[in-house]
């Protein structure tokens, strides 16, 4: 049995071992017909149970694209709207910056892009750029065909067709039906929102200009109008105050609504817009939910919310080793599809706390892309808390070609945890201290554990979770002959 099939195995049997209440399952399964009918009353409060369980499918199915829109309209509202602004996190992304996850020990580029508005878009990828391309139910936008004697999804620069050379990426509407010219690495977008994202990374903490300075060289414009192209801007992100992140309440669905409205119609998605349509979420149609409704949807969008946090870190979550609470956020492939289904609870788990995915990212190859271990509990099996002292011991010749890194996190939003540090992490280039014996010690807590230690602050009275980030993760790896050790309480 493959892994995501031990994964749905272990929530069904999670469902029969803990039933619901009987007053919800029970009561509902248990509806008394009267001569063959239900009473008038039980066909209104099942119908209120059906919307209420389309709405919190609705929220799970379109999490996503959520996500993504959290993030457009977040940054486009403090950096500005455009195909021709790509804001930089010139100086890092601290914790000032609220977005699911993100890694302080690289350079970012964010963009957002609209084929619908603008049309099919040029991007000029500049040499030794590393980057992704996603639509926005952030899936990675496919070449269209073949490029060099395969096809390609996501992946620009280094990691794609151009080899780090630097090239002219042609990016289509998903109903582009024109002539396509020659000359560029094409790839069609499955939305008309495109999401630019791009990354950079650096030796030294203090000298961050190169990555920088490779990102400015980014070119976007409307495909044959580069000589009346908007300038490009690149707004320093760095210390903004911004808030990018998804929201986990009824808003949702407002924030769907406008979604649905600007984007491309995929038939693939006609039954979930079905489902969405009786909630009032249909293209052309202005939403506007009565009270009760709205109240619902609440309801339903908290519910959505608590479910997928669930699925990141409850015992249908996958663990890398069987003695460790190390998990695997990514177990699957970019496009979470299966060879016979799509797998939306593991595709739920990784946009609660996540953004954008390419196959580079995914793939199990030395050397290549990067492995993301989270952990939410200690080595007793107790949720990671901001009031406890935790040591964390990995072993010496950390398998990581590129740079390691640890970061903490705030367990509701997956934003970086604010935590007074000008980072809230601690990697390969800041120089950590050893151990004689080549491990390395990590300190987690609400107090210094003392001069000269390393040392990650966490917040008392709140909960925290970690990612040990390796880039270009070597053989030891995979074959975990190296694996790291647990959060452990320090007495």
């Amino acid at each position: 049995m493959s892994k995501i099939g031990l994964s749905a195995a272990t929530v069904l049997a999670l469902l029969l071992a803990a039933p619901l209440p009987a007053s919800a399952a029970d009561a509902l399964a248990g509806t008394p017909y009267t001569k063959g009918y239900l009473s008038q009353d039980d066909v209104a409060r099942l119908g209120e149970e059906l919307v209420f369980q389309r709405a919190v499918q609705t929220y799970l199915w379109a999490l996503p694209a959520l996500n993504m829109y959290g993030m457009k309209e977040g940054s486009e509202a403090k950096f500005g709207k455009g195909y021709n602004v790509l804001p930089i996190f010139k100086k890092r992304l601290d914790a000032k910056t609220l977005i699911t996850t993100p890694n302080s020990d690289v350079i970012y580029g964010l963009g957002y892009l609209d084929l619908k508005e603008d049309g099919p878009m040029l991007i000029e990828v500049p040499p030794g750029l590393q980057g992704i391309i996603d639509d926005f139910f952030q899936r990675p936008v496919p070449s269209e065909g073949e490029i060099d004697g395969r096809k390609w999804a996501g992946d620009v620069g280094l990691p794609g067709p151009d080899k780090g050379k630097g090239g002219k990426y042609l990016i289509l509407p998903p109903d582009y039906q024109g002539e396509i010219p020659q000359g560029y690495f094409t790839y069609r977008a499955g939305t008309y929102g495109v999401f630019v994202f791009w990354r950079g990374f650096f030796k030294d903490p203090k000298q961050l200009e190169e990555p920088v300075k490779v990102m400015e060289q980014t070119k976007i414009y409307p495909l044959g109008k580069q000589g009346t192209a908007r300038k490009m801007e690149f707004p320093d992100a760095s210390g903004v105050p911004v808030n990018m992140l998804y929201p986990q309440d009824g808003t949702a669905f407002d924030m769907l609504s406008r979604f649905i409205e600007h984007e491309y119609v995929d038939p693939k998605d006609f039954e979930m817009r079905g489902m969405a349509a009786d909630l009032g979420l249909i293209k052309g149609l202005p939403f506007k939910p009565e009270e009760k409704m709205k109240a619902m949807l609440d309801k339903a969008a908290k519910t959505a919310s608590r479910i997928s946090h669930a699925f990141a870190y409850g015992p249908s979550a996958l663990k890398y080793y069987p003695d460790r609470q190390w998990l695997n956020p990514f177990a699957t492939n970019a496009e979470f599809a299966g060879d016979s289904y799509n797998q939306l609870d593991a595709r739920a788990s990784f946009f609660t706390y996540a953004y954008s995915t390419s196959p580079g990212m995914a793939v199990n190859m030395e050397n290549v892309g990067a492995k993301y271990p989270n952990a939410f509990k200690d080595a007793d099996g107790d949720y990671l808390s901001g009031d406890q002292n935790y040591r964390l011991t990995l072993p010496k010749d950390i398998p990581a070609a590129i740079f390691w890194s640890v970061t903490v996190y705030d367990p509701i939003t997956g934003s970086g945890l604010d935590n007074g540090q000008a980072f809230p992490s601690l990697n390969t280039m800041d120089k950590p201290k050893q151990n004689a014996d080549g491990t390395t010690d990590i300190y987690y807590g609400p107090t210094s554990p003392g001069e000269g230690k390393n040392w990650i602050a966490t917040l008392p009275g709140k909960g925290f979770f970690t990612i040990l980030r390796l880039y270009g993760p070597k053989k030891a790896f995979f074959d975990k002959s190296w694996k790291p050790g647990d959060l452990e309480k320090i007495k």
